[in-house]
């Protein structure tokens, strides 16, 4: 679709979104909708100075002067498209704030322990009687009920308690987080599921609702497969490193300079694979001629892959499966995955401006026909927005 087909707006203008979450799941949410359109009002403490990861750097963005801002590399990851109010909702004044901000919200997102916004106010059962159609997201580390509910939530505590640690790394090494705060995204993008869903069930009916959701159950819900497969065996799983539980061969492999993915899905790739490697045979091999063989026989067939890969580059590997039609694929560092003509193609990389200078962010994956996201506000200093908006007599009229 052409361009002048487009909507200069995302699918959610007009939906207003008031933010009281920080660090990383209720933010990668809350960017979300902003990217989608929605207006987005981030409140942070100015006693502590802002959400959190403000102060999670180096890097951080230098002003002209050379001089440290708030905006850490790790604080912009998830706060672009939203304006910051500074409200110490400790205060009478504050809480009286947050409510007025309420009443115009479409949409509240919170992070606090449970219970802890009850002594101000502005827990859902205080806010519900006056405000019927509110939406009101509650991200927490165990859940609103439940024996650890009391307890704080942090990603790492989220992965290890939740299962997946005990899946991740190396067969006979320690048990192993992934590389990023993936508990934390992937519960932020069960509350955008979660506030579409409740938005479409009040733009039916009229009724809000709260939504109560936590980064543990985000991370068992993430164990798929195998968390089905132990709930009907009662078998646990060990550790694989890269290896897959049910497919041979499939994970890293080393090259001659590097390390190479492959992904044998099925018998004929795999003979395919064994033409390339000039191990014909293994193909014919009854250990091995099948996927449950090579699943039965998998230490077997390593111990003659894993050299015979070895004697070759790793592009050299990338081109042969390709020709063959063999999945394959490379392991990028940054530095190389961000000089792909893919991600540029894709506009997985752009550019913003930020009070404190030129900055560049990642980009959202999702590509509308028609309502494209939009990048619309920079991430904010910490309650860069406070006199506008407090000021309007509709805060959340787009700026």
């Amino acid at each position: 679709m052409a361009a002048s087909d487009m909507l200069p707006h995302g699918a959610l203008q007009g939906v207003k979104v008031l933010d009281l979450s920080r660090i990383l799941a209720g933010p990668t949410c809350t960017q979300l909708l902003g990217d989608l359109g929605a207006t987005v009002i981030k409140v942070e403490n100015p006693k502590t100075g802002g959400d959190d990861t403000r102060q999670w750097g180096p890097p951080y963005v230098m002003d002209a002067d050379g001089q440290q801002s708030d905006l850490s590399a790790y604080f912009m990851a998830a706060n672009r498209n939203k304006r910051s109010v500074a409200i110490d909702i400790a205060t009478e004044e504050g809480q009286q704030t947050i409510r007025r901000l309420a009443e115009e919200a479409d949409i509240l997102i919170e992070n606090f322990k449970p219970g802890g916004l009850a002594k101000y106010g502005l827990d859902y059962a205080s806010l519900k009687e006056d405000l019927p159609g509110l939406i009101y997201c509650s991200i927490s580390g165990y859940g609103q009920t439940g024996p650890n509910s009391h307890k704080p939530g942090y990603d790492i505590m989220a992965q290890g308690f939740g299962g997946i640690m005990s899946l991740t790394g190396e067969p006979e090494g320690q048990p192993m987080k992934a590389g990023v705060g993936i508990a934390d995204v992937m519960c932020g993008m069960y509350a955008c599921i979660g506030i579409l869903s409740a938005l479409h069930h009040r733009d039916k009916t009229g009724e809000g609702q709260q939504i109560d959701l936590a980064l543990v159950d985000a991370q068992i819900a993430w164990l798929i497969n195998e968390g089905v497969a132990y709930l009907n065996t009662g078998q646990t799983p060990k550790r694989r490193g890269n290896e897959h539980p049910s497919i041979v061969p499939y994970g890293v492999y080393e090259t001659s300079d590097g390390h190479v993915i492959l992904a044998v899905g099925n018998d004929s790739q795999f003979r395919r694979f064994m033409e390339f490697l000039k191990l014909e045979g293994l193909a014919e091999d009854a250990r091995f001629a099948t996927n449950p063989a090579r699943l039965q026989n998998r230490d077997a067939l390593n111990a003659i892959l894993i050299p015979a890969v070895q004697r070759f580059t790793t592009d050299t590997v990338l081109a042969a499966m390709e020709d063959r039609k063999v999945p394959a694929g490379p392991v990028q560092t940054l530095d190389t995955l961000f000089a792909s003509s893919q991600v540029d193609a894709r506009s997985m990389a752009i550019g913003m401006d930020t009070a404190a200078g030129p900055v560049k962010l990642l980009g959202n994956p999702l590509k509308f026909s028609r309502t494209p996201v939009t990048y619309r506000h920079a991430p904010p200093a910490c309650g860069e927005g406070t006199g506008e908006i407090l000021s309007a007599k509709h805060p959340f009229e787009p700026s």
